[in-house]
């Protein structure tokens, strides 16, 4: 009997969202990986991993920075986030504590 690989919960249900790999997924929303909807709920590690080096590449292309991006991927990008922050000071996250869980 084989173990069950670990998965992502997905963005909604990954604590307050901004997590290493919640923001993995906010990033590939902003550069067009993924449609808004998916939040990798279920994903393998194996399958987030490849995701995270397809988002670092998109990074690499515009300096790692927003403020390097096309005005029409840094609006995306201002959106996206500040929805994600919202929704995790909803959840009582507090960017001061730069907490991870």
């Amino acid at each position: 009997m084989s173990t069950p690989r670990p998965t992502y919960p997905g963005l909604h249900a990954d604590g307050h969202g901004l997590t290493a790999l919640g923001r993995v997924v906010l990033d590939a929303w902003v550069f067009g990986l993924l449609p808004e909807h998916e939040d990798c709920a279920g994903w393998d590690l194996g399958r987030m991993q490849s995701l995270m080096q397809q988002v670092e590449a998109r990074w690499d292309m515009h300096g790692g920075l927003p403020s390097r991006l096309p005005p029409d991927l840094r609006e995306r990008h201002a959106r996206i986030y500040a929805e994600a922050t919202a929704r995790a000071a909803a959840r009582g996250w507090d960017p001061a504590l730069d907490d991870e869980a």
